[in-house]
């Protein structure tokens, strides 16, 4: 029996965990040396400290022959599939997911390029990235790959996208947090947003593109604070509050500037950053509207309450922590996505379980949006029809 045990779920959120030579067959020769001189990468590397030990074990017959039955229990660079391509099916066929959306780790928020001067690089590493995802994910149509584009440079990020749908992707992932120059909702991008729209794939916002902590609440006197890992470089309960600070800023623009009403096919996912603030920020934005509706023409011409036009075309994945029911009962059935952030420490071994007990009181109908129906929404034409609902699948009444 699989982990999802034959019930019909899509999963929003899953991961690689690549090794930090992930790009080098990727990237053009010429800029190898300046990417493995960018300080982010180095202190990626400096952590990848169980990599050779992750490569031995996953040689050792042993390791290998519990690795069906150890598919939620063994996390990051020991888990199956985790960095190995031939391994993913498998692994996707222990979980019983009916597909997975795929994101890096090692790669995630482009390694501050994005907030540097060196745009060549910065685009360089992006379509790298995207080369390097669209090749793992190939070996199984029910791996939908997402392909990351910097919205720092019009031209550029026009010509990526484009490389990028060439490729195959099933979703754009762009940061959340404001491009340096200009609003992420600047009429220059829409040429990205129209090739998206065409091609009837979302675009994504996940976390590791977002605002970060002022480091300086660190400072605070005290012993430092161990994250899931030990160490202090990932999530503690203070660095976790400000993760949907930059998303909820960049989607209010997006649609108080017009961008959700001028491509309204165009879905809109926020993948691992969760979704507590949702509600409120819904009530927000229609405050916002109100209030200053009188006197901002681009407030007088939307097509609908900010909040509609949210639930029109945004589709957001709670953690496992969260309470999804009152999410859901909060904002509505039609925006939440079940995730199992596979392999992460920080999916937990049970998601399914905890979305579960959440989900106890929410009406079956909403539930069933919940795990799969929402997923297929903002998936459009990124998912294949026949993985829709497969007829393979032995789905729970």
């Amino acid at each position: 029996m699989t982990y999802a045990q034959g019930r019909f779920i899509h999963d929003a959120d899953s991961h690689l965990m690549e090794l930090s030579d992930c790009l080098d067959p990727y990237l053009e020769t010429k800029l190898l040396e300046r990417y493995r001189a960018l300080p982010s990468y180095q202190e990626k590397r400096r952590r990848e400290t169980w990599a050779e030990t992750a490569r031995a074990k996953h040689k050792d017959p042993e390791f290998r022959a519990e690795m069906g039955e150890q598919i939620m229990l063994r996390k990051d660079f020991d888990a199956q599939g985790s960095f190995l391509a031939a391994d993913r099916p498998a692994a996707l066929d222990a979980m019983g997911f009916a597909s997975q959306l795929v994101f890096t780790t090692f790669c995630l928020g482009n390694f501050g390029l994005d907030q540097g001067t060196d745009m060549e690089l910065c685009y360089a590493a992006a379509d790298a990235h995207n080369r390097m995802m669209t090749d793992f994910c190939s070996i199984d149509p029910r791996l939908l790959a997402t392909t990351y584009i910097p919205l720092e440079d019009f031209d550029r990020a026009t010509a990526s996208t484009a490389a990028a749908l060439k490729m195959g992707t099933k979703g754009l992932m762009v940061p959340s947090l404001c491009p340096q120059n200009h609003a992420p909702s600047h009429i220059a991008l829409d040429p990205v947003w129209a090739m998206a729209e065409e091609a009837g794939i979302p675009v994504l916002f996940h976390v590791g593109g977002e605002e970060k902590l002022n480091l300086t609440y660190k400072e605070n006197g005290l012993p430092p604070v161990p994250d899931f890992h030990g160490g202090d470089d990932n999530f503690t309960s203070v660095s976790y509050l400000p993760i949907p600070n930059a998303v909820m800023q960049t989607l209010a623009t997006l649609i108080f500037d017009g961008v959700f009403d001028r491509f309204p096919k165009l879905k809109w996912g926020a993948i691992e950053l969760g979704a507590s603030w949702l509600p409120g920020w819904m009530r927000a934005i229609d405050s916002a509207a109100h209030a200053f509706g009188r006197n901002e023409e681009r407030l007088q011409r939307l097509s609908d309450k900010p909040s509609n036009i949210a639930r029109r075309q945004l589709r957001v994945a709670p953690y496992p922590h969260e309470d999804a029911g009152w999410i859901i009962e909060n904002s509505g059935e039609d925006m939440c996505l079940f995730s199992s952030d596979f392999p992460h420490v920080e999916g937990g071994r049970n998601p399914l379980k905890r979305f579960d007990q959440s989900l106890e009181n929410t009406p079956s109908d909403a539930r069933e949006r919940f795990y799969s129906e929402n997923f297929v929404d903002l998936m459009g034409e990124g998912l294949a029809e026949n993985l829709r609902r497969p007829s393979k699948l032995n789905v729970a009444s």
